[in-house]
């Protein structure tokens, strides 16, 4: 008999009136999707419903929580101002939130990835940079201007974390897409990799059976180990 593929619980971006619909609409680039699929996952989209938390959490075996082009509100994270950066989706960030704290409640693998490691760093207790390049001297380019399926930049992988693990190897080369970062993780949570400038990333935290934050996009699938991590997360469904 066929093992059942784990169904993989995948957030979805919203995006207001214009361009695919004159109503409002949510989206989710395939290569999501696709990732998962390929390591043997059954991806299923989760719209912004908080009320349906639990619902979602009884029907899915693990969650992505996926990046954006926007920020969790501050607030969130204790932190009264606002950097003029700074973009919200409050409806988005509220039904990911429960997700992610209802899934590691109940010990289902979560990844987070670019804006979804920021918000799961959040769930864990965590802050962050608000604007990368008001805080942090002689960055490197994070919103950079090549294509997201070429390296930007590389990561080093710190040793004897789950992620070194899973990659088996020191460094990684990844793309950037971002404007934020992880500040402090959490008070459970570890750094598992980080940038030559310093910014995070990478966090884990090791009191759930699979709960893994990267900040680059490992769907685009440019370094070898990034199909580890794929591989990883829907091994640890079966786990």
């Amino acid at each position: 008999m066929t093992e059942r593929p784990p169904v993989i619980g995948v957030t979805l971006d919203a995006e207001q009136p214009g361009g695919y619909s004159k109503y409002d609409w949510y989206a989710v680039r395939a290569n999501y999707t696709q990732a998962i699929a390929g390591a043997g996952g059954l991806p299923v989209a989760l719209p912004h419903h908080v009320g349906l938390t639990d619902a979602y959490l009884d029907r899915i075996d693990a969650l992505v929580v996926t990046g954006g082009a926007f920020d969790v509100d501050p607030g969130l994270y204790g932190v009264s101002e606002r950097h003029a950066t700074v973009t919200l989706k409050e409806n988005r960030t509220a039904a990911e939130l429960a997700l992610v704290r209802g899934a590691l409640a109940r010990e289902k693998p979560v990844l987070g990835i670019c804006g979804g490691q920021q918000l799961l760093a959040v769930a864990l207790g965590g802050t962050l940079i608000q604007h990368i390049p008001a805080e942090i001297a002689e960055a490197l380019e994070h919103e950079q201007a090549n294509p997201r399926h070429q390296p930007g930049h590389a990561v080093a992988v710190t040793p004897g974390t789950l992620l070194a693990r899973i990659v088996g190897s020191s460094t990684m080369q990844v793309n950037s897409a971002h404007h934020q970062a992880v500040r402090e993780p959490g008070p459970h949570a570890v750094i598992d990799a980080v940038a030559r400038d310093g910014v995070v990333e990478g966090i884990e935290d090791t009191r759930f059976r699979f709960c893994l934050g990267v900040q680059w996009h490992p769907e685009f699938l440019i370094d070898p180990g990034d199909r580890r991590i794929f591989d990883a997360f829907i091994a640890a469904c079966r786990a």
